[in-house]
């Protein structure tokens, strides 16, 4: 359901997609964010119901916003990538956001987010991660392979070895860009869907952008607390290890 609110359309740039699996009180929170902060940057944002939320949806549809929202109902939960491209076939606007619900927005990220994907070679901006200290937070990574997992798992030992991929809680896409990656690979379950679209993106011969500008990430990783978790996490890697674009940009990448 649409809730449109007096504004100059001409002015949004960016459509945003947020997944809600239960989350409402973290995504109440976050619109009231982008309403304060956002208002004149965001044309939509398309919030997905993956569980059925009845007090989320009333509290979308009671209040006036600054843009419009459109609620997309699952009937069984779906996969985050499943659910973000199924979020862009409805995108209109040159930017497309994808944002996790446990976000907060002490300002706004995107005057300078999309000052970043100015350059024709970029791809993707992304902000700072922050957690509720104030700490900065391992948002940007190295490709994982099976030997640093071994590495790090086995002899625990870590080594920085230089950022190939941001994860997937804040990502701020040109729309074109992503549409001819195809979207997320709604094959994945949960893990590595980011991983996958960012080497696929440079191996395009686009560059992801950080941006200097600040997020609070409210995050709780299950990877590890939970055996389903961890299972998902383990056949993610797997399904990542025997795919082309994995070996291509590991290949590429020795050649820097």
């Amino acid at each position: 359901m649409a809730v449109p609110h007096d504004r100059d359309e001409s002015v949004g740039a960016i459509t945003i997609s947020v997944v809600s699996h239960g989350h409402a009180r973290h995504v109440q929170a976050m619109l009231l964010d982008l309403a304060a902060h956002c208002g004149g940057q965001v044309a939509a944002v398309l919030l997905t119901l993956n569980v059925a939320e009845p007090s989320l949806q009333r509290f979308v549809t009671d209040s006036q916003w600054p843009f419009e929202i459109t609620l997309l109902h699952n009937s069984a939960p779906q996969s985050f990538g499943s659910n973000h491209n199924r979020a862009f076939a409805r995108v209109g606007t040159p930017l497309f956001c994808v944002m996790n619900p446990d976000l907060r927005l002490p300002s706004n990220p995107f005057p300078a987010l999309q000052t970043a994907l100015d350059s024709s070679t970029a791809g993707c901006a992304y902000p700072v991660q922050l957690d509720e200290q104030g700490l900065r937070q391992d948002y940007e990574r190295a490709l994982p392979t099976p030997w640093s997992l071994f590495r790090r798992v086995c002899l625990r030992r870590k080594q920085s070895d230089g950022m190939d991929w941001v994860n997937g809680a804040f990502m701020l896409f040109k729309t074109d860009v992503f549409r001819n990656l195809g979207g997320f690979d709604h094959r994945y379950r949960l893990y590595c869907e980011d991983v996958d679209i960012c080497i696929r993106l440079q191996l395009e011969g686009f560059k992801l952008r950080p941006v200097a500008v600040n997020v609070v990430h409210l995050a709780q990783r299950a990877t590890g607390r939970r055996l389903r978790h961890l299972i998902w996490h383990t056949q993610s890697l797997f399904r990542l290890w025997a795919s082309p674009s994995f070996w291509r940009f590991l290949q590429q990448r020795h050649q820097r």
